[in-house]
């Protein structure tokens, strides 16, 4: 049994965690050591999600197995086109994965992005990442690729889209 609420700034480290733990398992294989540390600390400090939250710049979604978060998602509106939404962020524990909460949220946020009167959802991924395959099967298809620095590190990535 699960239910999905929306997080608010008492969410933030309960968000963290999960990032936490979920990043080393995920990017393990495939980005070096020092890199997964330095984007946690960049994507995932407590100040950064703190203000997304409390300046709605992204809507996070926890879901809670039994009354315990073991998974989120974090969306908005595209800068670059308000008539995208972009889903920025979602990580299932890695004990919960094959569980189908992945699918549930995405599928969340995709009917929240409808509710607001758009009909596609991006999401990147890394080029590496395992996740792409999950998100074909989801509906999402290669739309380009995207070569992001942040610090010294680079993301490399396909943006992934979802007519809805």
């Amino acid at each position: 049994m699960y239910t999905i609420r929306t997080a608010t700034v008492n969410d933030v480290e309960t968000i963290r965690d999960i990032a936490d733990k979920t990043w080393w398992v995920t990017y393990g294989p495939i980005l070096e050591h020092e890199q997964i540390a330095f984007m946690l600390g960049e994507i995932y400090s407590a100040e950064k999600i703190t203000k997304q939250v409390k300046e709605n710049q992204q809507t996070f979604l926890l879901l809670e197995e039994e009354g315990k978060p073991v998974a989120f998602a974090a969306y908005s509106p595209r800068e670059e086109d308000a008539e995208i939404y972009k889903l920025h962020k979602l990580y299932c524990l890695p004990e919960t994965q094959g569980k189908g909460y992945g699918k549930v949220l995405i599928n969340e946020v995709a009917r929240k992005t409808k509710d607001a009167g758009k009909q596609a959802l991006e999401l990147n991924v890394n080029r590496y990442n395992n996740a792409k395959s999950f998100y074909e099967k989801m509906g999402f298809s290669i739309a380009y690729e995207e070569d992001i620095a942040i610090g010294k590190y680079w993301m490399n990535d396909y943006v992934m889209r979802k007519e809805l």
